[in-house]
């Protein structure tokens, strides 16, 4: 059987603190950064799947995706972690890059998300970088609101869902579950299911145990 690592802690930053490694020049951007057990080849792979990807954000509520050209895709979404939420509702361009996957947003407040992949110890470094240079500077002052507050959760749950592609990928129901029916589920649903679950595992699991209170005490 395969190691499962524990994986680093996601490390997040704001524009002040951007490295010097980190792809952008702007100052309007942001950026998180964590390791997992896969290696390089395969997570750039992994992330090719652009759909997949922003549903893991537990704070985007899906309306639509739909492709609407070669690497083109109309997104409608509500976004949670803004307060009130905000509507989403942008055309994306998708980017194959040789070190991961660039998404281009034409419209709205962010230009773009790169997903940045680099080798590292027994695994490889994901870094996230969020990029708002699209507008001018009085333009984002007066749009602050709708700053996507998501990063720091997003790149968590891509984190946690890696470590469980790593374990159970190689399971085709646990895949075919993953992709028709949690994907497409939206995140309030998701939690209501996992209650269920573990509701529906103490359930089974208390039978068992009356089953076999009875069967020492009469059996």
């Amino acid at each position: 059987m395969t190691e499962i690592t524990v994986p680093s802690p996601v490390s997040t930053h704001v524009p002040e603190h951007l490295p010097a490694d980190v792809p952008t020049s702007s100052k309007d951007a942001a950026w998180a950064s964590f390791i997992v057990p896969i290696e390089k080849q395969a997570l750039i792979g992994f992330c090719q799947d652009v759909s997949r990807l922003l549903r893991i954000n537990p704070y985007l509520e899906f309306e639509k995706w739909e492709a609407c050209g070669d690497n083109l895709y109309q997104m409608s979404a509500l976004n949670l972690s803004n307060d009130p939420p905000v509507n989403i509702d942008n055309k994306l361009q998708v980017v194959s890059q040789d070190d991961g996957v660039l998404i281009k947003y034409i419209g709205g407040l962010k230009s773009s998300t790169k997903f940045k992949i680099e080798a590292a110890d027994k695994g490889s470094k994901i870094t996230i970088i969020e990029d708002y240079e699209s507008l001018n500077e009085q333009e984002r002052q007066g749009r602050l609101d709708e700053v996507d507050k998501s990063l720091t959760k997003w790149a968590e749950d891509i984190q946690a869902y890696l470590v469980r592609w790593k374990r159970w990928s190689w399971f085709l129901p646990w895949r075919w579950y993953m992709k028709k029916v949690w994907q497409p589920m939206k995140p309030t649903a998701r939690r209501i299911a996992y209650m269920l679950l573990w509701i529906s595992v103490i359930e089974v699991a208390l039978i068992g145990l009356g089953v076999a209170i009875y069967f020492v005490e009469y059996g």
